[in-house]
């Protein structure tokens, strides 16, 4: 048995994701499924990074991660496969797997090019379907990553913002907003708490308490607090920050003491 896990925007109300599986299972009959998300924001790559990026190494050593958001289909983008000490990975080269492998030691990447792997005829929109679904297919089976392709030595790189640390504060930006209306920052919580003290976050015009639960703070009010992916997170208990505190990604956070 082979994992595969998926990661794309193609939601579920149509056809694609159960296709894909299709492709998979037929190629892999023992290859299992694994939907990680496909409600990722329609070509939001920096999104679906994050997404993969938070949960891929909670899968066992030896699965084959594909993801497929990949608003220049049909273009000149190249499409990858990569190997990494634990897992595989298959996608498109616009950065959707760069965050997960800047955790990663990447032993080699690939393009895929070799159309003796690919279901014909390749739909220039599709290629989740006629190149990466097989891909993924064929790796669970053994196939060698140098038989797909040449090498394929610098990958895209997604543009994530880095926070500032200063003597007295750290400012950084929501970065990523769940289907609650939570908005993930890229503030360390780790980092923040080592400083000690009671660090404030402010954000929209408000200065929040950093709290460890949502039950921190009064039903309907803002909260600021360290999520599971480590990282600070803003949010309304019983409510949504999207609507609450109007925030936006990219918006700036700032942390103080």
């Amino acid at each position: 048995m082979r994992i595969v896990t998926m990661t794309t925007d193609f939601g579920t109300q149509d056809w694609f994701v159960g296709v894909m599986k299709g492709v998979i299972m037929s190629l892999s009959p023992q290859a299992v499924c694994i939907d990680l998300t496909h409600d990722i924001p329609p070509g939001n790559v920096r999104a679906a990074a994050f997404a993969l990026a938070s949960s891929y190494s909670y899968f066992p050593s030896g699965t084959v991660h594909l993801a497929v958001v990949d608003p220049g289909v049909g273009t000149d983008r190249p499409a990858m496969a990569v190997a990494t000490d634990r897992y595989l990975f298959v996608g498109p080269d616009n950065g959707v797997l760069s965050l997960a492998l800047k955790r990663e030691t990447v032993r080699a990447c690939h393009r895929l090019e070799n159309p003796a792997f690919f279901r014909e005829p390749v739909s220039a929109t599709f290629h989740g379907r006629d190149v990466f679904a097989p891909t993924a297919a064929h790796l669970t089976r053994g196939v060698l990553l140098e038989e797909m392709g040449p090498a394929h030595p610098d990958p895209v790189q997604i543009d994530w913002p880095k926070p500032v640390f200063g003597l007295d504060r750290v400012t950084g930006a929501t970065v990523y907003c769940d289907r609650f209306g939570n908005f993930v920052t890229n503030l360390p919580g780790e980092e923040i708490m080592a400083r000690g003290g009671k660090p404030r976050v402010k954000v929209a015009r408000r200065d929040l308490v950093l709290v460890t639960s949502f039950q921190g703070v009064a039903e309907g009010e803002p909260l600021a607090y360290i999520g599971s992916t480590g990282l600070v997170e803003i949010a309304v208990n019983g409510g949504s920050a999207r609507q609450v505190l109007k925030l936006k990604l990219d918006q700036p956070v700032e942390v103080t003491w």
